[in-house]
């Protein structure tokens, strides 16, 4: 009997090892877009912006005209930037003019701040998501948070930490 679960037991661990390199390249290729949309985001606000280091890189989805890559990082003189890039729907950075925004930290609101802001406007709510964005037409942040049991959206301007508009609540299911 010692012998069978000698020879069950390379086998059963060769199988596991398979299962796993199978969904470690199966995630590799879900995820191939995305990180190669965040790879062609850091190029081009190097390029254009020169945002040297990246220290955290977000993705914004509101509709199809609002898809951006927002980056937050040094330049080479050390200020803090956040970088937003528009992406077009199939994925491709949009190239326009007006479709990569930089702006220094220090002119506008930081996560730090917005969530200050937010704990004094809301208080007890939960926050499911909090991200930069764009939301009809102004550079955000994006709260995505639940209050008594129901989800809410509310935006808050990137420059001054002001709310836009009354936000959304979804419907329960």
């Amino acid at each position: 009997m010692l012998k069978k679960r000698r020879k069950w037991l390379p086998l059963g661990i060769s199988l596991v090892l398979l299962l796993l390199f199978g969904l470690s390249q199966f995630y590799a290729y879900i995820m191939k877009d995305q990180w190669n949309e965040r790879s062609e985001a850091k190029e081009i606000a190097r390029a254009r912006d020169g945002l040297t280091e990246v220290s955290k890189a977000q993705k914004s989805v509101w509709d199809e005209n609002a898809i951006y890559w927002v980056l937050t990082g040094k330049n080479d003189a050390g200020t803090e930037l956040m970088v937003w890039v528009r992406f077009t729907k199939e994925g491709q950075p949009a190239g326009g003019d007006n479709d990569l925004y930089a702006e220094e930290l220090s002119k506008g609101t930081s996560e730090a701040q917005i969530r200050d802001i937010i704990a004094a406007q809301l208080p007890g709510i939960t926050i499911k998501r909090l991200l930069p964005g764009v939301y009809n037409g102004e550079y955000a942040w994006q709260l995505f948070y639940k209050k008594d049991g129901r989800f809410y959206y509310s935006f808050y301007r990137f420059t001054d930490g002001s709310a836009i508009g009354e936000g959304y609540s979804l419907p329960n299911r």
